[in-house]
């Protein structure tokens, strides 16, 4: 397995996917930014990986396994 940088490097995508930026996150699943730092916080979601001093990502592929792995009715589902 690749890493993303020796990925992008060879000029093909990782393995492992893309990062996502948090605007990626929540358009992907969402939710507001302040929830998706909550659920991190409580462990219910992917923590984020830092790119650079100001910038974080995370796996796109974290990101799928964990909507792929929620209720059919979403987030707040009961």
């Amino acid at each position: 397995m690749k890493t993303a940088a020796q990925a992008k490097e060879a000029g093909y995508p990782a393995s492992v996917g893309r990062f996502m930026s948090v605007n990626d996150v929540i358009a992907s699943i969402g939710v507001s930014r302040a929830t998706i730092y909550r659920m991190i916080a409580q462990r219910q979601f992917p923590p984020q990986h830092r790119l650079t001093a100001g910038r974080v990502g995370w796996w796109e592929n974290d990101v799928e396994t964990w909507l792929k792995s929620r209720p059919v009715g979403g987030i707040n589902s009961s």
